[in-house]
């Protein structure tokens, strides 16, 4: 998660909203990174997790993850939640719930719905609170409530 975290900080100077992650092999090697580019690439597909996982297929040369784990600081949203199901990932691993677009139990649960082929594992809260303050320092820099 500290890699993850690392990954969402950097996204702090495209100006895109700080959630980061990385995907790791069976035996725990980075296979891939990535982190908000949304901003930094005017494509609203460029959440962390999505750049991570086709990271991760490119270094596999394939996009079944099978094994893979994806660590992410924030809960996947229904459009990452559906990609790592699809993309076969293991087991999910994220820190912070998102109450407002979280699809792995705050609003939805793409991941262990029983009509997929493929329920990832799932272990959340990991460093929630860094990835929440970081959060709340982006947004309320933002706002001007924080120096």
């Amino acid at each position: 998660m500290q890699e993850a975290l690392a990954e969402a900080r950097a996204a702090l100077a495209t100006s895109d909203v700080p959630i980061g992650a990385v995907v790791l092999d069976p035996v725990g090697a980075v296979i891939g990174r990535g982190r908000n580019e949304r901003e930094a690439y005017a494509d609203p597909t460029a959440h962390a997790e999505v750049v991570a996982l086709r990271e991760a297929a490119r270094s596999r040369g394939e996009w079944r993850l099978d094994g893979c784990t994806l660590v992410v600081t924030l809960e996947p949203c229904t459009m990452c939640a559906g990609a790592l199901v699809l993309a076969r990932v293991q087991r999910l691993v994220f820190g912070a719930f998102d109450d407002k677009a979280g699809a792995v139990g705050s609003l939805w649960d793409v991941v262990r719905d029983r009509r997929l082929n493929h329920r990832p594992e799932v272990i959340s809260g990991v460093l929630a609170h860094e990835s929440t303050d970081l959060l709340l320092d982006f947004f309320a820099g933002h706002r001007g409530d924080r120096a």
